[in-house]
């Protein structure tokens, strides 16, 4: 269980679309001065995934994906914006008993072993925005 409560939801980590992992984590280590994680590839969510810092690079398995889609339609960009919490459970029913259009109600699971669950962006101003609970 984390040691971020529910009422601290710090960002955790921002998600940019790319088609590329080698060539766009080249260029996230230059700017951030970090090294890349290993990469994690989600099956069920159609991505392959690397951290670079608190930034996360997402490349698609295949075009019908909803990131290949993403990138289809946007091109390369900002994908989603993470919180972490501490109780993702908890969390998910706060906000649907507040009335926050959720696409989860329930965690999946995540890059590296955490659980997440995103928040639907008409409820955020047009920002995708995921919750995570580190394991």
């Amino acid at each position: 269980m984390s040691s971020v409560s529910s009422a601290d939801r710090t960002l955790d980590h921002v998600a940019i679309a790319v088609h590329s992992l080698e060539e766009s984590a080249s260029t996230y280590e230059l700017l951030t001065g970090t090294t890349r994680s290993s990469v994690d590839v989600l099956e069920e969510q159609g991505v392959r995934v690397v951290f670079v810092g608190r930034v996360e690079l997402l490349e698609p398995l295949a075009p019908d994906t909803t990131v290949g889609r993403f990138l289809e339609r946007r091109g390369p960009g900002l994908h989603h914006v993470a919180f972490e919490t501490g109780d993702l459970t908890e969390e998910l029913r706060r906000l649907d008993a507040a009335g926050v259009r959720l696409i989860d109600s329930e965690p999946r699971a995540g890059a590296f072993g955490h659980h997440v669950a995103f928040v639907h962006p008409s409820a955020t101003g047009g920002i995708l925005v995921e919750l995570v609970e580190r394991r």
